[in-house]
């Protein structure tokens, strides 16, 4: 390749990279961060859902009162459509501590659903935190 068309072509490609949507949807209308606080410990979830095979969710939780020793693999289920879907992985923090946060991963439901509803079951608590987005 000719020197003077490295330049070009490096500035032509940041270019086109700067433009092309990120794999992963930010907080938009509809999928904007939630939060649910119970007793002294507050979840926060943010959805990062893409067209894909997989859809994650950030997942936050505070306290300063217990230690946090949730397991979302086993505690969260996602509701898309009224059909359930399990976890497919957990990246974050172990249990223990009162700050704890990971991305929490599933299969992306097929077909696309128009709405999506994310529990988790805290130990301890009688009834499940519930977020809940309309997809589309």
């Amino acid at each position: 390749m000719r020197p003077s068309l490295i330049l070009p072509l490096f500035l032509l490609a940041a270019t086109l990279a700067a433009t092309v949507p990120a794999p992963f949807a930010t907080a938009a209308p509809g999928l904007s961060p939630q939060s649910s606080s119970m007793g002294e410990v507050t979840v926060e979830v943010t959805p990062r859902i893409a067209a894909g095979r997989e859809w994650q969710f950030e997942v936050a939780f505070n306290t300063h009162s217990q230690e946090l020793n949730d397991d979302l693999e086993k505690s969260a289920l996602l509701i898309a459509d009224g059909k359930e879907v399990r976890p497919s992985g957990w990246k974050g923090d172990p249990p223990g501590g009162h700050h704890r946060k990971g991305v929490l991963s599933f299969a992306a439901p097929a077909p696309p659903p128009s709405s999506v509803e994310l529990r988790i079951q805290r130990p301890g608590e009688s009834a499940p935190r519930i977020f809940r987005w309309q997809v589309r």
